[in-house]
């Protein structure tokens, strides 16, 4: 009988040694990752214009026999969350390039002409990395288990008029989802699928700093649209970063010549021939907005509007 009530009195105390473990070991939480931090400008922000291009998956996951006939998902999904992030920086005009033949089909049936809009870059790229993979320790009256989702992203700025690529960036990132438990209790971890999506996201996060200050190095420049009565009018309105007050440069186009050197062609620098004030915006969204203006020094008169581009002056 005493050996009966000590065998009862273990248990109890094993029971209640291990229910303090099990309220406090929980499933750990995949820390929410953030772009790094953009620091933005005093002035307006002159946007430039680029396009996502080719994104593809070079990695074995997710093929299949079928994987021909069904596209490529997750190519498909880092561009789309590129493109995202691209727009939420507030820096970028972001227009779509893999849909290209699609958008021309619908321009076709709507009978519209064809407006697609020339860009300062093309961005394209790769999921060159990608993968998962489970661990874990198992004691005697415990064991832990941990998700990994690893990923890698390559991706490369091409000048759209020379097919150059002028910078490559890449970026890795894993995301992990944690598990354990104590005599059979605790938390469990099922295959959670948003761990992929999260190491795509931290690994897109990684390269944004260095892909955005490399565009925003990129010249930014306009063109007038027409002069009326002393008034200017010219293309780029709010969206643009274009608001009044701002003073811009007018200058001419320099002559473009080919170098023997490289064989690109090189457009030489232009003159400066006036300064311009933005008095008013007009249009409702990024393709009819315009700007008017007024002249504050020079002269255009001795220039057509087709010899002349507009420029912020300065490196933004």
């Amino acid at each position: 009988m005493l050996r009966k009530l000590t065998l009862v009195a273990l248990a109890g105390l094993i029971t209640a040694g291990c229910a303090t473990p099990e309220r406090e070991l929980k499933t750990a939480e995949v820390p929410e990752v953030q772009a790094p931090e953009i620091i933005l400008p005093s002035a307006p922000t002159l946007k430039r214009k680029i396009a996502i291009g080719r994104v593809t998956n070079e990695t074995n996951y997710g093929r299949s026999l079928l994987y021909d006939n069904q596209g490529d998902p997750l190519g498909k999904q880092v561009a789309d969350m590129l493109a995202a992030k691209l727009s939420q920086s507030g820096r970028f005009l972001v227009f779509e390039r893999p849909d290209l033949n699609k958008i021309q089909a619908e321009q076709a049936l709507t009978g519209q002409a064809n407006q697609l809009v020339g860009v300062d870059a093309l961005i394209i790229g790769s999921l060159t990395e990608f993968g998962r993979k489970t661990t874990g320790e198992r004691g005697f009256l415990s064991s832990t288990k941990a998700q990994t989702a690893h990923a890698k992203v390559e991706l490369r700025l091409v000048d759209v008029k020379t097919g150059h690529i002028f910078f490559t960036t890449s970026g890795s990132a894993e995301a992990t989802l944690e598990s354990a438990s104590v005599m059979g209790f605790g938390s469990r971890a099922e295959y959670d699928a948003t761990l992929n999506d999260r190491a795509i996201n931290a690994a897109l996060s990684e390269v944004m700093s260095g892909l955005v200050g490399k565009l925003m190095d990129r010249p930014w420049e306009t063109h007038i649209l027409d002069i009326q009565e002393g008034q200017i009018f010219i293309s780029g309105g709010k969206h643009q970063g274009i608001l009044p007050g701002q003073e811009l440069v007018v200058q001419t186009q320099g002559r473009e010549v080919t170098s023997a050197q490289t064989g690109f062609a090189i457009r030489l620098p232009g003159k400066e021939v006036a300064r311009i004030k933005i008095v008013t915006n007009f249009g409702d969204n990024e393709t009819n907005e315009g700007s008017v203006a007024t002249l504050l020094t020079g002269s255009l008169d001795a220039h057509t509007i087709d010899q002349l581009v507009i420029t912020s002056g300065e490196k933004i």
